[in-house]
């Protein structure tokens, strides 16, 4: 055998070695759970909440918390990224419950409390479950939904097959893959990915307002992600820079908390643009009519 395919072979037994090794370790590459005792007891300080289990159709127990107010404006749907538990994300709800809205938060399959086997489709249905229990109690146009990295595509997902008042993202990604490919370009994501989450895609079908947080330095999903998101609905999208912010410290910056306060406070106004410069181009020469 030629020694020039000698090495070729084995660079190709390794790439396919480290492709299938991708595919059936993605779970605990993607995902960082922290899993919970069941008797384990949530408590927050100056926070009113209720724990509760939703069993799927599949036998699966999906585990969440809900943040309460008195006469609360709308209710927040927070889907959280992709580590931890509600345990520790919990203490984020304070963000919206300080303006008089409820929080619901739940910890996708196999973190903190919640059971079963977890696939993308599984996901978007325990979701979907949570969001019809949240519908049997308040109007989708008191419903407000909230994505967070990883949570941000299982929020866009959720929304363009629903009717809520408003989707926010934090720190979207264009899709999971394209995030994934830029530590492994070499390799054949499209084909391996179990969770390829393109929120590209289905951000195109979402009909309420949308608004996008993203930190100008963040290094994990880039900045560019969102100005690329934008501009695939840009009819019912706005998109915030938060200057200088990270992945995970936007909390830490006083214009996150003034531009949450202002989108969700915020009501859908239809614009007039009858007598404004919407159709004047910069430079042309104006008509001398009289």
């Amino acid at each position: 055998m030629p020694h020039w395919l000698y090495i070729t072979l084995i660079i190709l037994t390794v790439y396919v070695v480290i492709s299938i090794l991708l595919y059936y370790l993605q779970d605990y590459l993607l995902f960082k759970p922290e899993k919970l005792p069941k008797d384990f007891e949530f408590y927050y300080e100056n926070q009113q909440v209720e724990e509760y289990n939703l069993t799927t159709t599949d036998g699966a127990i999906i585990n969440g918390l809900h943040f309460k107010v008195e006469n609360p404006k709308g209710i927040v749907l927070y889907l959280k990224g992709n580590s931890k538990s509600i345990k520790g994300w919990g203490k984020f709800a304070v963000d919206f419950t300080r303006h008089q809205f409820e929080v619901i938060m739940l910890d996708y399959r196999g973190f903190g409390k919640s059971t079963g086997r977890r696939t993308q489709k599984a996901i978007h249905n325990d979701l979907q479950l949570v969001y019809d229990k949240i519908k049997e109690r308040v109007l989708e146009r008191y419903i407000i939904l909230y994505g967070r990295s990883l949570g941000s595509g299982f929020a866009t997902k959720l929304a363009s097959l629903n009717h809520p008042r408003m989707l926010i993202l934090d720190a979207p990604y264009y899709s999971l893959t394209k995030v994934t490919a830029r530590y492994m370009p070499f390799m054949p994501l499209s084909l391996l990915m179990k969770y390829p989450l393109p929120t590209y895609k289905w951000i195109k079908y979402v009909k309420c307002p949308i608004h996008i947080l993203h930190g100008t330095k963040d290094k994990l999903i880039p900045f560019k992600s969102s100005i690329k998101l934008s501009q695939l609905n840009p009819k019912n999208t706005r998109l915030y820079a938060v200057i200088g912010g990270g992945h995970k410290n936007l909390n830490q910056f006083e214009s996150y908390h003034k531009m949450l306060s202002e989108i969700i406070h915020s009501t859908k106004v239809k614009i007039d643009l009858e007598g404004s410069s919407f159709k004047v181009e910069h430079g042309k020469k104006a008509s001398n009519n009289v």
